[in-house]
């Protein structure tokens, strides 16, 4: 499943680089952002909250070993990159990014690729589009434990039995041992206005969005051990001293597992 690329439709990546005082979005997507943020007053925070998760998440999967990185749903490049971090504990390792946004994956393809670093076209509702791309499995060894960022993309599926159907096939093709790093929009944490406004905004975009419960966003760990402290608001994920996105938030839910063999 790819997207086609439609200037006047707002994209989830766009007004995400909106929301984190990016440059690459276009009206459309500024005028989503501040709805959004009308109707979330924290969403700003959030947007930052969530990139600080998915930057620690990635620095604690290189410092716990892993060279070989996979971030779904990676959006438009945003400094510091997750391969950047990832490189500053293991330079070495292999990063792989992944988004179905045209706009994304020119600017990545443009200003993140390099030596060990690659961006390739796939869809987390088909995980065989990036689990089996040819240049995937050129960079990446699946005999061997790999790490996947899923952060702030689940909850752009709406459809509950697509999400139960891509997770275990991302699961499934991954190998023993390899971790899963995701984060969700929870309703537990949000007004039913909230939930009823962000919910209808998205669904004028190109990527509708459905928050979820705790114990449904805990059924995207089925097969995996969560890491302490397991499933917490975004800003509780292991915390780090200078942390380039220190904001706090409780719109989304994060956790890290560990594929049971």
């Amino acid at each position: 499943m790819t997207s086609t690329f439609d200037a006047s439709l707002p994209s989830a990546s766009r007004i995400y680089d909106y929301l984190l005082g990016g440059t690459d979005h276009y009206e459309c997507d500024r005028q989503a952002g501040d709805a959004f943020v009308a109707a979330v007053p924290n969403a700003r925070n959030a947007a930052r909250a969530t990139r600080g998760f998915a930057l620690r998440a990635a620095r604690y999967a290189a410092e716990q070993g892993y060279d070989q990185i996979l971030d779904v749903g990676a959006g438009i490049p945003t400094t510091p990159n997750v391969h950047q971090v990832v490189h500053e504990v293991n330079p070495r390792a292999g990063v792989v990014y992944v988004d179905n946004d045209p706009v994304a994956i020119a600017k990545g393809k443009a200003l993140r690729d390099e030596d060990g670093v690659i961006t390739v076209n796939g869809d987390l509702r088909d995980p065989a589009s990036f689990l089996l791309h040819p240049h995937v499995r050129g960079m990446l060894d699946f005999n061997r434990p790999i790490a996947v960022l899923t952060v702030a993309v689940w909850h752009f599926i709406r459809d509950d039995d697509t999400v139960a159907r891509a997770h275990a096939e991302l699961r499934d093709g991954l190998p023993a041992g390899s971790m899963l790093a995701l984060s969700h929009g929870c309703t537990d944490y949000l007004s039913p206005a909230m939930v009823e406004a962000a919910e209808k905004l998205y669904g004028q975009t190109s990527n509708p969005m459905k928050a979820r419960t705790t114990g449904e966003i805990m059924r995207l760990f089925d097969g995996f051990d969560l890491v302490e402290p397991g499933l917490v608001p975004l800003h509780e994920w292991h915390p780090r001293e200078g942390d380039p996105y220190p904001e706090e938030s409780a719109e989304a839910l994060a956790a890290v597992g560990v594929l049971r063999p």
